[in-house]
């Protein structure tokens, strides 16, 4: 996806480490509030209120809104549940990151990038996990969504230390957002930013022609190649976000280009629900909400053209005619058709949703549409 402004003109791309160079980096934040400590459980990641300011040995002491110490609270927090993901194909391979989202005695589940393990796919290549203490273990694919560019993994290993999720919804612009993974192979680091934009639409093409669609948060915590499904935090140590793409502006000359600011990331209240389907699904996938038309491509104006409708879907249900110019959805302003998408599959299957269409005679009419379902 690109946007166009008068200096330059900005590329949406994935943030894929191709190259492992090893060594550790973390970069440092601070809060300018007041402090308030906690204890995060050394295993659950779980939050306790430390009445005292000190902590039990098997829990580490989070500084929330301290002037000094704030980030390595939650980076103690947050880094056992942050993995390496490499994948290794006959050609090369990539690396990326991901986070531990769920854990037994015997197994774990881990959350990353489609993109990240898409080379790995059909017995293409083999995928590995490295810990955070440096083991590093074979890792199988449960299933994807290319759609949502997100995947699932596991790892026979157990009593791993799955991350905390937190709630996508309740963030804001301006809140303190902190970014974790394994830039350019760097494993183990963190860095620290803000919440940048809400809602922004960024779409980004798979292998195989397919684009994902992502209603992103945008950061301006540094993202780098090799961060792609790592977690993106909030200031508690919370899952928000998977790190899913970065703006650069120009060409890398043959290689990727780094972090100008730009970072975007796959809210989690929608990942949740994509992860959730793939490991309870029988067959793995997951389903996306329908709405059962196609947009015009020639279209030019503001909005999206409905340039045909599937019968017996929930667009044709609701009356939306052939020709209708979507202008919002859910109140958001309908820019041109990548927004309509990207709103359309912010919501969920079955989902009520408010649609105002300009009709071809020229009047304007809003419809209550009820969203079909499809899968992968």
């Amino acid at each position: 996806m690109r946007f166009t402004s008068t200096a330059s003109k900005v590329t949406i791309g994935f943030i894929l480490g191709a190259s492992t160079i090893g060594g550790i980096a973390t970069a440092a934040g601070t809060f300018s509030t007041s402090a308030a400590v906690a204890c995060a459980d050394n295993r659950t990641g779980a939050l306790y209120i430390s009445n005292n300011g000190s902590c039990p040995t098997s829990r580490s002491a989070v500084a929330l809104g301290s002037p000094a110490g704030s980030i390595k609270g939650i980076v103690a927090k947050v880094s056992p549940s942050v993995v390496t993901v490499n994948v290794t194909t006959s050609t090369g391979g990539d690396t990326g990151s991901g986070s531990i989202i769920q854990s037994t005695s015997t197994y774990a589940y881990i959350l990353t990038n489609n993109h990240v393990i898409d080379a790995a796919m059909n017995g293409a290549g083999t995928v590995s996990i490295e810990l955070n203490n440096g083991d590093t273990v074979p890792a199988t694919i449960v299933g994807r969504d290319v759609n949502y560019d997100l995947a699932v993994l596991k790892v026979n290993q157990g009593n791993l230390t799955p991350i905390v999720i937190g709630d996508s919804s309740t963030i804001s612009i301006g809140d303190t957002a902190i970014a974790f993974g394994s830039p350019l192979g760097l494993s183990n680091t963190v860095t620290s930013g803000i919440i940048s934009a809400l809602n922004r639409p960024v779409t980004t093409q798979q292998s195989g022609g397919v684009n994902s669609y992502v209603d992103a948060i945008q950061t301006d915590a540094a993202i780098n190649p090799g961060n792609s499904g790592g977690p993106l935090t909030d200031a508690s140590g919370s899952l928000i976000g998977v790190n899913s793409a970065i703006a650069s502006t120009g060409s890398a000359s043959g290689g990727q280009s780094g972090n100008i600011g730009l970072g975007f990331a796959i809210p989690i209240n929608e990942a949740k629900r994509v992860y959730t389907e793939i490991i309870n699904s029988p067959t793995h996938q997951s389903s996306r909400p329908f709405l059962g038309v196609s947009f015009d491509p020639n279209y030019t104006g503001v909005g999206a053209k409905v340039l045909s409708l599937v019968s017996g879907e929930a667009a044709q249900k609701a009356g939306i005619p052939v020709g209708a110019i979507i202008t919002s959805i859910e109140g958001v302003k309908i820019h041109d058709q990548v927004t309509a998408i990207v709103r359309i599959r912010a919501s969920v299957p079955g989902a009520t949703i408010k649609i105002v269409a300009t009709l071809p005679d020229g009047s304007s009419k809003s419809y209550s549409v009820v969203l079909g379902s499809t899968t992968n």
